[in-house]
C-alpha cells in the first residue's frame, strides 16, 4: 500500500518530456522481461502528432501517473467515432494501460479516463482496445510465459487484478494458437480443395513481383476485409490513410510465398491470407528502436523466417459456405510443411467465432494464450 506521502499525482500529457515518459514507460517496466515486445518506438511516438492518421475518426487523451515525481503508470482514453457510429454506442476505448502494482495507481488512471469519458458524454468504457483492430487490443489472462507477437500486447498477470478490482467485466475473450503442420499429409483436404476450385471457377492469383501484386490485389484487399470484418468486434474500416499504411507495411515485410489469393474468373479476390514473419525476437532485443544492428537482425528475419505470424485472412460471405476455405487452409499447411517454417501463430481470433476456429481443426495446433476485452457502465 502506499504510504500518506506517496501521492499519486495524475497528469495530462501534453509536454514533450511527458510524451516521452509515456513512451518509455513500459520500456522500463518491462525491461528484464524476455516475453515483452515493444512496438516500434518510431512508429509509437506518432501517436503524438496532430495529423496521426486515426485521427480523423477518434479523439484521444493520454494520462501519466506520478509518485514522488516518478513515473508509476500510463494509460490513454479513445472516442472511437467510427465505431460509435456504427454501433450506436457511446463507448470511451481505454489502451496503453501499464502500471507498477499497485490498485490505487491503477485506479487513479482509470478514474480519469471516466471523468474524461463523462465530459465527453459517453457511458461505457473498455479495453484494452486502440484505435482500430489493427492496433493492439486485449489483456492477456492465459499464456505468461509465451513471447508476444509483434502484433499484440505482453502484460504482467497481475494486471487482470488490478483491471478487475476497478469493476470492469469480461465483454469477450480472443484466443491465439500455435498451428503446426500435420504429422500425415492431409491428401483428402487438397483433392476437396482442388474440386471446389473447378467447380466455382477460381483460381489461386499470381505475380511477378510485390510491385504488380499490390496493383493487382491492393484494393480489392481492403474491399474484402472491410466486407468480411465489418461484423468483428472493435473493428473499423479502412480509411486512405490506413489503406497506405497497410500496403507500406506489405511492402516492407512480406514475402509473396506466405500470401494466397483465390480470385475469381475476373480476377477479383474472393479468400485472401497473409502471413508475416515473425520480428518478435529482434524487435525485443533492440527495445523498439530500429539501431543499425536492429535493421540487420531485421532483414535477416524477413528474408527467413522461422515462425510466422498469420495477419489477415478473408473470404466474401458469398464464398463461406462453398469451402473455398479449405484451399487456402490447404495452402497455408504447404508453407508450414517446406521444412522452413516451425510454426504459425494465428495472434487474435473471437472465442465465439466458431467459423474461424474450425479452421484451425486440420493443423496440429496448441492454443497457449488468451486475451480479454473488458467493459464497465459509466453512471453520472
Amino acid at each position: 500500500m502506499l504510504s500518506i506521502n506517496n501521492i499519486i499525482e495524475i497528469k495530462e500529457v501534453k509536454t514533450k518530456k511527458q510524451q516521452k515518459e509515456f513512451l518509455n514507460f513500459p520500456l522500463k517496466l518491462y525491461k528484464n522481461c524476455k516475453y515483452f515486445v515493444p512496438p516500434l518506438y518510431v512508429d509509437e511516438k506518432k501517436i503524438f502528432n496532430k495529423n496521426y492518421l486515426y485521427l480523423d475518426q477518434a479523439e484521444a487523451v493520454y494520462y501519466n501517473a506520478y509518485i514522488n515525481g516518478k513515473i508509476v503508470g500510463r494509460i490513454s482514453g479513445i472516442i472511437q467515432f467510427a465505431s460509435n457510429s456504427k454501433n450506436n454506442e457511446k463507448r470511451v476505448r481505454f489502451t496503453r494501460f501499464d502500471s507498477i502494482n499497485n490498485q490505487e495507481v491503477a485506479n487513479a488512471l482509470f478514474q480519469n479516463v471516466e471523468n474524461w469519458a463523462k465530459e465527453k458524454g459517453m457511458d461505457t468504457i473498455v479495453g484494452p482496445l486502440g484505435f482500430s483492430d489493427l492496433e493492439r487490443e486485449g489483456l492477456l489472462i492465459e499464456g505468461f510465459n509465451e513471447l508476444s507477437t509483434f502484433e499484440e500486447q505482453y502484460n504482467y498477470k497481475y494486471y487482470k487484478t488490478l483491471v478487475e478490482n476497478y469493476g470492469f467485466v469480461k465483454e469477450v475473450d480472443w484466443i491465439e494458437r500455435k498451428l503446426y503442420a500435420p504429422k500425415q499429409k492431409d491428401e483428402r483436404l487438397e483433392r476437396l480443395s482442388a474440386l471446389m476450385l473447378k467447380r466455382y471457377h477460381l483460381k489461386f492469383g499470381v505475380a511477378k513481383n510485390k510491385k504488380e501484386f499490390i496493383n493487382k490485389y491492393a484494393n480489392k484487399f481492403f474491399d474484402i476485409i472491410d466486407e468480411t470484418y465489418k461484423d468483428i468486434y472493435g473493428s473499423v474500416p479502412f480509411t486512405p490513410a490506413t489503406r497506405k499504411l497497410m500496403i507500406n507495411n506489405f511492402k516492407l515485410i512480406v514475402d509473396l510465398k506466405h500470401v494466397a489469393v483465390i480470385v475469381d474468373e475476373n480476377d477479383n479476390v474472393v479468400c485472401f491470407g497473409i502471413c508475416f514473419p515473425s520480428l518478435s525476437e529482434e524487435i525485443r532485443k533492440s527495445n523498439g528502436h530500429l539501431t543499425p544492428i536492429a535493421i540487420i537482425r531485421l532483414i535477416k528475419a524477413i528474408k527467413k523466417p522461422k515462425i510466422l505470424d498469420l495477419g489477415l485472412i478473408g473470404v466474401l460471405p458469398q464464398y463461406q459456405m462453398k469451402g473455398v476455405s479449405s484451399a487456402l487452409i490447404a495452402e497455408i499447411m504447404k508453407m508450414l510443411s517446406s521444412g522452413e517454417i516451425e510454426y504459425c501463430e494465428t495472434n487474435l481470433n473471437l472465442e465465439i467465432n466458431s467459423s474461424i476456429q474450425n479452421q484451425w481443426k486440420s493443423f496440429d495446433s496448441v492454443l497457449h494464450k488468451r486475451r480479454r476485452c473488458y467493459i464497465k457502465k459509466i453512471y453520472k
